[in-house]
């Protein structure tokens, strides 16, 4: 069973700094994209940034400057770390993955549970 576990969301005022981590673990023969969404209460889940396993990076334009993405491929780990912060950037952010399983031909998404990031003003 594959799993993606998101860490380090939290509180912080703005023009502050956090860093989003999420790590795949299970039966996985390989990841391909790798990936942060976000959701904000009434809007639809956003793409953040995304990163292939060469390590090109796309980001969204809401984001470009301030946020990096980066992955581990040896430890199937995905970071995001998040500068200048906005209230804008409050939302639900969401680890995404692109991975084909052991036993199993065929590719799929995953999905973490998710972690707050709320930036107060």
């Amino acid at each position: 069973q594959v799993q993606l576990v998101e860490s380090g969301g939290g509180l912080v005022q703005a023009g502050g700094s956090l860093r989003l981590s999420c790590a795949a673990s299970g039966s996985i023969f390989s990841i391909r994209d790798m990936g942060w969404y976000r959701q904000a209460p009434g809007k639809q889940r956003e793409l953040v940034a995304a990163i292939d396993s060469g390590g090109s990076t796309n980001y969204a334009t809401s984001v470009k400057g301030r946020f990096t993405i980066s992955r581990d491929n040896a430890k199937k780990t995905v970071s995001l770390q998040m500068n200048s912060l906005k209230p804008e950037d409050t939302a639900v952010y969401y680890c995404n993955a692109e991975i084909r399983a052991l036993a199993i031909s065929s590719w799929a998404y995953y999905w973490g549970q998710g972690t707050q990031v709320t930036v107060s003003s």
